[in-house]
């Protein structure tokens, strides 16, 4: 029997998959460069952005989220490679994973945020609700930062790594660490859905109540409304398809990882579709900046004003400079 799963372990953990994972990872390094130009870009537009409306509010800790996650990048691909160290690995598994992970969710909170902010604006206009104040969307953002990088991830993750075999995080974990890591990863697949109904929720009442003032108002404007449901449907899409496969096969991945079924073919599958589905979740940094120009007007403007300025200091830097005629008219 033993000799039999050794056979079909090997037989998981082929040449394919080892290149699998390698072409996963320069297609992580692939896409640092795009994701950190994007984000340095809007980090850029968010700082000179007045902060005058809760919505302002979300996007700058949305943009400085998704720019932790790009700097995680590269690092996360590293540790993929064949030739990364145990030692690494560990510090990956101890620091950045949990980084970038907290980023993440951070991310997808301020997006149900977001969310919830455009329905009490545009649905609920009668009254100004609690989700409407500067202040409350302050605290909310901080309380966000706050509990996700305050869960106890660093401190239960506190074995010292094998260095005769290879690591899984979960390796590094007491007992302790594997149960809160179990519940931990339930708990957040959980609540992506419930983030994910009240997106859904949110951005096709709003549809319905612009349509329905556009009908109101006697408009014809078939333009407008078709411009509208478009963007509704792209940000409902880019989210379902950027996390929405990771969640659906975390769960089993997990069960996989904390039995210690590490020996087996379906491991290796749930690890090939973790990963491959994870890297999908990670394109949503490129696609995030994207977005706040699309459906952000404010942010637009900004951008156009900041680039304006920057073309104009580049024209005058490389303007050859005027001769001084009027000393050599002095001279006549």
């Amino acid at each position: 029997m033993s000799n039999s799963t050794e056979h079909l372990s090997s037989d998981c953990r082929s040449a394919s998959l080892v290149a699998f994972h390698i072409v996963l990872s320069y297609g992580l390094f692939f896409m640092f460069p795009i994701a950190l130009l994007l984000n340095g870009i809007a980090g850029w537009v968010s700082l000179h952005l007045d902060s005058t409306s809760t919505f302002i509010v979300y996007l700058k800790n949305l943009v400085a989220a998704d720019l932790l996650i790009t700097l995680m990048i590269p690092l996360k691909a590293a540790s993929m490679l064949p030739g990364a160290t145990v030692e690494f690995r560990a510090f990956i598994c101890r620091y950045a994973g949990v980084s970038f992970y907290c980023s993440l969710y951070t991310s997808i909170v301020l997006m149900g945020l977001i969310s919830l902010d455009r329905f009490f604006k545009i649905v609920r206009l009668r009254g100004k609700v609690l989700g409407q104040n500067m202040k409350f969307s302050v605290i909310m953002s901080t309380l966000v930062w706050i509990l996700l990088f305050g869960l106890p991830n660093i401190i239960l993750t506190n074995k010292s790594p094998n260095s005769t075999q290879a690591i899984t995080c979960v390796q590094m974990k007491g007992t302790e660490g594997v149960v809160y890591h179990t519940k931990t990863v339930i708990f957040a697949n959980i609540f992506f859905w419930i983030v994910s109904l009240v997106i859904v929720v949110c951005y096709i009442c709003i549809t319905n109540k612009v349509i329905e003032s556009f009908r109101n108002s006697g408009s014809n404007n078939n333009h407008g409304k078709q411009k509208i449901k478009l963007r509704v449907f792209l940000v409902i899409i880019v989210f379902f398809v950027a996390f929405g496969p990771y969640h659906i096969v975390r769960i089993p991945y997990t069960f996989q990882q904390v039995n210690y079924a590490s020996n087996s073919c379906l491991f290796e599958l749930s690890k090939f579709a973790k990963d491959a589905s994870l890297w999908l979740a990670t394109t949503n940094t490129c696609i995030d900046p994207l977005l706040y120009v699309f459906l952000c007007r404010e942010f637009k403007d900004k951008l156009v004003s900041l680039m304006g300025g920057v073309a104009i200091s580049l024209k005058l830097a490389s303007a050859p400079d005027k001769p001084d005629t009027t000393l050599q008219q002095t001279k006549f």
